[in-house]
């Protein structure tokens, strides 16, 4: 009896085991654990045209724009400033007090009518050897220094009248009638309002690209129409704490919506690749020192090094490591590993 009991609590253990055991051996349709392969997406390369464009900040910027001081110091006499009017070029914008200047002027100009007298006396005594060679000369040197004196008060005369050095807008004065100014007064700034330009700076990487006549686009805060402008110079060299190149270029329109420290949205277009390869950029797997995406080549998953160029909102140019008719997977990155196979669902 004991030995029935026995052998039927083994064969009912037995029996159990066997049912734990059967689910772990049975196969699991679509899992991964069978080496199956896995359903995903791809993306076949072909050539596309692009433009290569580069969009940074800018400021607006007038043509010419001049801070107007004093080369001397003096007493204002004569004011003709007024803020934000436009004047012509040699406008008299300020008069310092030359009462001294043109004293001094009439004193000169007495001396020398009477040295250039005494200067031809002596030439006709020189003649018929009245008198040297030598007192002749002495004679003929001081009409030359009083020549020379009188020069040099003009020049000073004529610092005490500040002009307009160019047509343009005036700004704000800093001065007024009677005050007593120096080379470090700051009067009021003068600018070429009617024409305008445009800074900005761009990566170095960019900098070969870039020459005179170039075509700039930018756009206004609140304005909806672009305006257009051309590179006319650029800095001699890339600026060190930003890595980035200073540009100017020239606004071919010349509207009042255009006021010097506007803020700019600008756009260049340096270059169009007809042959370039574009792929979603949710394919680019970032490594450490480079990127790779998966290609999908025999059924099966092929990690491959790029190097990648422009980028859009969804795409970005792949430079080097894919070629054209190439298929490149975008969906379970994720999951896959190198030569993994894989079957393809949908193909964009």
């Amino acid at each position: 009896m004991r030995k029935l009991i026995t052998i039927t609590i083994a064969g009912i253990f037995v029996i159990l085991s066997a049912c734990k055991e059967k689910p772990q051996n049975a196969p699991t349709t679509g899992s991964s654990g069978n080496n199956g392969p896995l359903p995903v997406e791809g993306f076949i390369l072909n050539p596309t045209s692009i433009f290569q464009t580069v969009e940074v900040t800018g400021n607006i910027l007038p043509f010419e724009s001049t801070e107007i001081r004093s080369e001397i110091t003096g007493r204002i006499i004569g004011l003709n400033i007024k803020e934000g009017a436009q004047v012509a070029k040699g406008t008299v914008l300020v008069k310092l007090f030359d009462g001294d200047l043109q004293a001094q002027l009439k004193k000169l100009q007495v001396q020398l009518e009477i040295a250039q007298k005494t200067e031809e006396r002596q030439r006709e005594l020189l003649k018929i050897s009245g008198i040297s060679q030598q007192d002749y000369d002495l004679s003929l040197l001081n009409v030359n220094n009083l020549k020379a004196d009188l020069e040099l008060l003009r020049v000073n005369i004529s610092k005490t009248e500040i002009k307009a050095p160019y047509p343009g807008r005036l700004g704000l004065r800093n001065i007024s009638l009677g005050a007593y100014i120096s080379p470090t007064n700051l009067l009021t700034t003068i600018s070429q309002v009617e024409h305008t330009k445009i800074e900005f700076s761009i990566p170095e990487k960019y900098s070969p690209q870039i020459v005179n006549g170039m075509d700039v686009k930018f756009l206004l805060e609140g304005v909806t129409k672009p305006y257009h402008a051309k590179v006319v110079a650029t800095e001699s060299r890339i600026e060190e704490n930003t890595r980035n190149l200073r540009i100017k270029a020239v606004v071919m329109e010349n509207e009042k919506g255009l006021i010097p420290g506007n803020f700019a949205k600008v756009q260049m277009i340096l270059g169009r690749d007809d042959h370039a390869l574009m792929i979603p950029t949710e394919s680019i797997i970032p490594m450490a020192r480079n990127k790779q995406v998966i290609v999908y080549k025999g059924g099966k998953a092929i990690f491959q090094n790029v190097t990648t160029g422009i980028r859009d909102s969804t795409l970005i140019q792949v430079m080097d490591g894919l070629r054209a008719g190439d298929t490149v997977i975008t969906t379970g990155l994720l999951f896959l590993k190198p030569q993994a196979p894989v079957k393809l669902t949908k193909i964009n």
